[in-house]
């Protein structure tokens, strides 16, 4: 994974997609704004909940991932973006902390 700045982070999938003839190996995940969040309750996101991170996922990826795509995709890739996503959410204080250590 490599930050490419602060509101993205580009995530290198494990297992490649494939859309059509064209191969996905890596994916960009921003930092989500409100909007990006509607529908999802926090916690669960928080908690890595796959139903809700299918649900905020397409809103936030480049290339824009659809729900089937997720639903075939390795559970580590899944886990990867998850994770970076859930990352975005924490406060500053939080993501500072785990930097220095």
């Amino acid at each position: 994974m490599e930050q490419t700045e602060k509101n993205q982070i580009t995530v290198v999938l494990d297992e490649p997609l494939t859309r059509g003839e064209t191969t996905i190996s890596e994916i960009v995940v921003r930092k989500p704004n409100s909007g990006a969040l509607r529908g999802v309750r926090l916690a669960a996101l928080i908690e890595m909940d796959v139903d809700s991170a299918m649900l905020v996922l397409p809103r936030v990826t480049t290339p824009a991932l659809t729900k089937s795509e997720i639903l075939m995709m390795n559970p580590a890739d899944m886990m990867s973006l998850t994770k970076e996503l859930v990352f975005f959410l924490l406060p500053k204080s939080v993501t500072t902390d785990s930097q220095s250590d």
